[in-house]
């Protein structure tokens, strides 16, 4: 009779057995996805308090960053993520093809509209001192998805980049070898498209290494930046003190004039170029790691794009007044320049500090990007694994490797032309976002005015400075540029007189509003507008496919975290409220 027993209650247990993992989870996902309307009109326009995202937000990691960082580790970090960049990888090219010894003009332009995006970065970044950026940002003031697209853009900008100029340090560090030939040092592989046929190995070693460091500690990192930002402002101004002096004047004239490919070429120049100045939005994902980030985030940002600017616009002279912009080689072109003015010794001097001016900008980028995949994590976006901090290095150690794997891969094949333009694209994007969320920040959320005039105004904004843009572009000069400029200015100025703005005296703000904020949309609008179609149609497909994983995956992993914390801070049992997520989406 037991044996009976016991035989029926076995059949029992196994008849009652739950179903395969796999097998619910596929039918919990598939139950998700009839539900993305009702997802999507609640998670779209969600936003979260700076409260929240400087608390319950930073709970997710399990761990929080070390706050080691003081202003002077800002500054550092900031010219060290831009100089490299900026004149060693787009100064070349953009001088040959686009700007001609105008070259400097571009980067005044760039440096301008930068500056102000810069200063908007900063108000945010002292009101909400997190690690998202602007992702954060945009997150708390437009709502979930337009924070989530500007995350996604920057992660892209910062991981095509960061693969570009890994390359880039390829071509400078054969020349500080004594090679004439920047390529020989790559492999070339019959069989594949053009562009992705080069195999740049020395490209994926220092992203390995890189990485490898970056998962140690920041503040050792940011010390071996200031180190190296030191012996490298040294070394820029070597390359301009050689280039005034012995340079010829006569370069900036002949032939073509200072700018032959006129002023539509200066333009276009300062569009390319603008991939120059992505560095210091590393230094706003830093404030978790800052010990007074209301002090030292001003004088870090701000400071670091003025000190930047000026070395960019002094580097750029001084290559055209070394070589005749024709004769300026798009790769490696300040080592060849000392080259071909007969200073060999120089143009190995020239490629071992550009190499290490490389070194520091990947060096500050990869901590950047590592940073925004750390919080875009924290908000469910992303699967919770890459927002873990480890608790020992303080470093976000999950997305520092993934993001350093992405890289090195990229690294290996991609040519620097194939990503350039889509790089300043989306960061010509991004800021203008931010431009506009600040603005209906101050004038909105701070001042509590009705919504739909500070809309209103930013839309005819927009449109008025896109209409201006579009009348440059297609050389509707004669009544274009008058009438959608005049518009600009008096918008902006009916908008300034009759609605209020409040400040908040104890912290840090950008003075002049909205002033300062409307002229960064304006030239980031006309800046776009200046790039290739090409450079469009692969923003589009990106554009695509982060929009088609935000419905497939964000919308429904950031519903369940906030439905299951909801839950769970009810019953009082805070601990468990990061455990369902992505078994229930994935």
């Amino acid at each position: 009779m037991e044996g009976k027993n016991s035989s029926l209650n076995l059949k029992m247990e196994v008849t009652n057995q739950p179903a395969p993992c796999s097998n619910i989870c596929f039918s919990s996902y598939l139950h998700s996805l009839s539900q993305t309307p009702q997802r999507l009109r609640k998670r779209f326009l969600a936003t979260w308090t700076p409260d929240q995202e400087l608390n319950q937000m930073r709970l997710r990691s399990g761990a929080d960053m070390k706050r080691k960082l003081l202003w002077y580790d800002l500054v550092a970090l900031g010219v060290g993520g831009m100089l490299g960049v900026g004149v060693f990888v787009t100064t070349g090219r953009v001088a040959r093809s686009f700007s001609g010894p105008s070259v400097f003009m571009s980067y005044i332009i760039a440096g301008i509209s930068a500056l102000l995006s810069s200063l908007c970065y900063t108000e945010f970044s002292v009101q909400i001192p997190v690690a998202g950026g602007a992702f954060s940002y945009l997150r708390v003031t437009f709502g979930e998805f337009v924070g989530y697209f500007a995350g996604a853009n920057i992660l892209m900008e910062y991981v095509l980049s960061n693969a570009a100029v890994a390359r880039s340090f390829t071509e400078y560090l054969c020349c500080a070898f004594g090679g004439s030939n920047p390529d020989s040092w790559r492999i070339e592989v019959d069989g594949m498209v053009k562009g992705y046929n080069m195999l740049d190995f020395p490209a994926v070693a220092i992203t390995v290494f890189l990485t490898l460091c970056l998962c140690h500690s920041t503040k050792e990192s940011s010390i071996l930046n200031l180190v190296m930002t030191v012996f490298h402002v040294g070394f820029f101004g070597f390359i301009i003190i050689a280039g005034f002096f012995n340079g010829s004047a006569e370069n900036l004239v002949k032939p073509g004039g200072l700018a032959p490919f006129g002023v539509r070429g200066v333009l276009d120049g300062a569009a390319i170029v603008y991939f120059s100045y992505i560095g210091y939005d590393s230094v706003s994902t830093m404030a978790e790691e800052i010990k007074n980030p209301s002090k030292s985030l001003p004088v870090g940002i701000v400071g670091s794009v003025l000190i930047v600017s000026a070395l960019y616009c002094l580097m750029g002279l001084s290559l055209c007044l070394m070589v005749p912009y024709d004769k300026i080689s798009e790769t490696a072109s300040f080592s060849i320049a000392f080259q071909r003015m007969g200073w060999k010794w120089a143009s190995n001097v020239v490629g071992a500090g550009a190499s290490m001016g490389i070194f520091a900008s990947l060096l500050v980028a990869m901590l950047g990007q590592a940073r925004y995949l750390c919080v875009i994590g924290r908000a469910r976006l992303v699967p919770s694994w890459f927002a873990k901090v480890h608790p020992s290095t303080g470093t976000p150690l999950n997305a520092t490797l993934f993001l350093g794997v992405c890289q090195a891969s990229i690294a290996l094949f991609t040519e620097l032309d194939i990503v350039i333009e889509m790089i300043s694209i989306g960061t010509l994007l991004v800021f203008y976002l931010v431009a506009n969320a600040l603005i209906y920040r101050r004038y909105v959320i701070t001042s509590n005015n009705p919504s739909w005039y500070t809309i209103l105004f930013l839309t005819l904004l927009s449109c008025s400075s896109m209409a201006f843009s579009l009348s440059w572009k297609f050389k509707q000069q004669c009544w274009g540029l008058p009438v959608f400029g005049s518009s600009v200015i008096l918008i902006t100025a009916f908008f300034h007189y009759k609605v209020p703005c409040s400040r908040h005296p104890a912290e840090w703000s950008v003075p002049f509003m909205p002033w300062p904020a409307a002229l960064s949309i304006f030239l980031n609008v006309f800046l776009m507008t200046t790039l290739g179609k090409l450079s469009y149609q692969r923003f589009g497909i990106w554009a695509c496919l982060i929009t088609l994983f935000y419905v497939l995956y964000g919308v429904h992993s950031t519903y369940q975290a906030e439905n299951t914390e909801a839950g769970v801070g009810a019953a009082g049992h805070p601990d468990s409220s990061n455990r369902k997520i992505d078994i229930q989406v994935l």
